[in-house]
Order: C-alpha cells, then sequence, then structure tokens
C-alpha cells in the first residue's frame, strides 16, 4: 500500500491539486489587470486579497445613491460605514491601486472607476421656478 508524505497529510491535499479560492471579479477588466491586482493583494501591506473589488463594488453602489442620501452623507455622515465600509475610503483606495499598477493595466481599472465618478459628478436638473 503506497504512503502519503506527511507534508500532503499536514496540508490536506493530495500532490497537484491546488485550492480554488475566491477570485477577485472586476467586470470589464482583463485577465492580466485582475492577476496584477492579485499580486498587488499579496504583496502590498495596506491590501487584502479582495479589497480592490470590493472597494469598486463599494463605490459603485454609493455613487447610484439618491442625491439627498449623498447630501446627507456629505453634511453628517454615516454611522453604518464602520460596519459595512467607507466608499470615501474606498475611493481613496483605488486611487492608491491605480498609481501601484501597470500603466495598461491601471488605464483599465481608471476607465471603470471613471464610470462611477460620471455618474456621481452628473450635473443636477434646473429646477423650475415657474412650475412649467
Amino acid at each position: 500500500m503506497p504512503r502519503r508524505r506527511p507534508g500532503q497529510i499536514r496540508a490536506g491535499t493530495t500532490a497537484g491539486h491546488r485550492t480554488t479560492r475566491a477570485r477577485p471579479v472586476i467586470g470589464g477588466l482583463s485577465s492580466r489587470a485582475l492577476s496584477e491586482i492579485i499580486r498587488l493583494g499579496h504583496t502590498r501591506s495596506y491590501l487584502q486579497p479582495g479589497d480592490v473589488s470590493a472597494a469598486v463594488g463599494l463605490w459603485k453602489d454609493y455613487v447610484h445613491q439618491p442625491e439627498r442620501d449623498l447630501w446627507h452623507d456629505y453634511e453628517w455622515g454615516n454611522v453604518h460605514w464602520y460596519c459595512c465600509g467607507n466608499p470615501l475610503e474606498a475611493r481613496a483606495l483605488l486611487d492608491t491601486v491605480m498609481q501601484a499598477l501597470s500603466p495598461r493595466s491601471a488605464r483599465e481599472l481608471r476607465r471603470i472607476v471613471s464610470r462611477s465618478d460620471a455618474v456621481r459628478n452628473l450635473p443636477t436638473p434646473p429646477y423650475e421656478v415657474d412650475g412649467r
């Protein structure tokens, strides 16, 4: 009967088997950019694996809120940010990551983030004073 090596027993895996972890998914990024983001998550002290995809999702959800909620958050803050993440800090993290990426990957990520930025910076429709 063949004997398994002690390293295989401790690891709980067989030889040649790789564990499948959740990969960050950011719609619109190439596999090259995603792999570079994954590598940054493992090599930088300010990032954990999955932080960038969470930051993109948090920022995208934040800018699609109604304007009155955005104004309320601007004036008084939001108590839910302590548990669920601060979207403004997420946007700052995305700026830092874009600076750490290669120019090509940064351009791809910048394109995705700029779509959400454009939603936030849309001018409000003019108010009709006369009621017409």
